[in-house]
């Protein structure tokens, strides 16, 4: 009874191999992946394997890392996962650093404008109130250059004397004659 039990078990679980090979054909035969992709099933060491996808990934296998992750299925699945799930966080860190990376460069963009429109302005007054002042200024040199040798003039020029006649006018005490040698080069 017990072998006919493991013939039934046995037929049964032969069966369903084939039903399952037969259901793995179907759908890579309607499916579009290449043909190089496909799942084969019999693989030496009973382990599901792509066709030959990739050659970095059957070197990865045949690795030691990748025999222990092959004896350990819970943990390759575990490391899949956490992978997985690593890419959302990684992916937002990577996305604010590139967001902050451009509003940084923006921002000193327009901070560098900022600082030149002020310069620029502070200048253009600075340079305004010169011109007022050196325009006072030059204003009031002007002014008492003349003043100061208008008062030079006055005070340094030959004048006549004068002599009070007996009429109270005043008369020249010199006569014109006198000035002729005065102003002859």
């Amino acid at each position: 009874m017990a072998k006919e039990e493991l013939r039934t078990i046995s037929r049964n679980l032969q069966e369903l191999q084939k039903k399952l090979s037969l259901l793995i054909d179907s759908f890579q035969n309607n499916s579009k992946l290449p043909q190089h992709s496909r799942i084969s099933l019999d693989s030496d060491d009973g382990v599901s394997r792509l066709g030959s996808a990739s050659s970095e990934v059957v070197a990865f296998m045949k690795s030691p890392v990748g025999q222990y992750l092959d004896r350990h299925p819970f943990l390759a699945f575990t490391l899949i996962v956490f992978i997985v799930m690593s890419a959302v966080p990684v992916g937002f860190f990577l996305l604010i650093v590139m967001l902050t990376s451009l509003a940084a460069l923006l921002g000193v963009i327009i901070l560098e404008g900022l600082v030149i429109a002020v310069g620029g302005l502070s200048l253009l007054c600075i340079l305004c109130g010169l011109g007022f002042v050196s325009l006072v200024m030059s204003g009031m040199m002007i002014a008492s250059y003349v003043v100061v040798s208008s008062l030079i003039n006055y005070w340094f020029s030959p004048r006549p004397l004068t002599q009070q006649n007996t009429n109270g006018d005043f008369l020249p005490a010199m006569k014109s004659a006198d000035f002729e040698g005065l102003y002859q080069e």
